[in-house]
């Protein structure tokens, strides 16, 4: 199949909306077998209709359940003949929670939510698809976000958790070195996203996208005074699985936000 990323089986979790679904699409545009992982039911269809006759196989479940996982592992090695990329855009949003504002039984649980969320579930895919990726020399690319730079884009539990993926890559990186390219994309605010807030904060039904006034503001703090969208971030996704354009690529970040407007 013609593509930069014809011939690949990829696998994306958290694919059924904003950045994970731009990606998956993305890649699908270039030629690749996608297997993708969206735990809602609603958002799940509506990526199959949208990848409609493309070679397409979506996995209902949650990203962060190891068993889920394991599951969407052998379903991309079967589609596919094998997985040769990973992309990991699991994630929760902590709407700006402040440690000032927070009793300390509920600072336990959300930070634990946000954790387990945010970097373990990433840490497992990278452990359940590892043996698949070693096989075929593949990559992954894990989601960060502009609050893994400066505290900007999210309250400190959201923040930290990002930072904390920053040193995935680079540690990564290294341990599953000479056999899987580990790298990551910085977005910062892009309209069109639906995190979900904390359940440990009572935030579970509500999204990024519902604050008043957001797109603006996102335009206002970038250099180049712009509003991302999820489908501007899908270069650095498709650039970094490339086999040939990004071979000797790992361990970097690609800080995809627009610039900005302070220092």
């Amino acid at each position: 199949m013609s593509g930069r990323l014809g011939g690949l089986s990829m696998l994306v979790a958290g694919a059924g909306s904003g950045i994970g679904r731009a990606a998956t699409l993305a890649y699908l545009q270039e030629g690749a077998t996608v297997t993708a992982i969206e735990r809602s039911a609603e958002h799940a269809a509506a990526l199959r209709r949208e990848g409609e006759g493309s070679p397409l196989h979506v996995v209902e479940g949650d990203a962060a359940r190891a068993d889920t996982l394991a599951k969407a592992v052998e379903e991309a090695v079967l589609a596919g003949g094998g997985l040769h990329q990973l992309t990991c855009c699991v994630g929760v949003f902590d709407h700006y929670a402040s440690l000032r504002e927070l009793p300390v039984d509920k600072l336990v649980g959300a930070a634990e939510e946000t954790w387990r969320l945010n970097v373990l579930s990433t840490l497992v895919a990278v452990a359940t698809a590892w043996p698949a990726l070693r096989d075929t020399r593949g990559s992954v690319t894990l989601t960060l976000s502009e609050s893994a730079f400066r505290p900007a884009g999210g309250g400190v539990l959201y923040g930290s958790s990002k930072w904390a993926l920053r040193g995935v890559v680079q540690h990564l990186s290294v341990d599953l070195a000479p056999y899987v390219r580990v790298n990551g994309v910085a977005p910062g605010g892009t309209t069109g996203t639906r995190f979900s807030g904390l359940d440990a904060l009572g935030q579970g039904e509500s999204t990024v996208e519902a604050r008043g006034g957001r797109d603006e503001r996102i335009r206002a703090g970038t250099a180049l005074q712009v509003k991302p969208t999820p489908e501007d971030h899908t270069g650095a996704f498709v650039y970094l699985a490339d086999p040939v354009a990004a071979r000797i690529v790992t361990g970097v970040v690609i800080n995809s936000d627009g610039g900005h407007t302070e220092g």
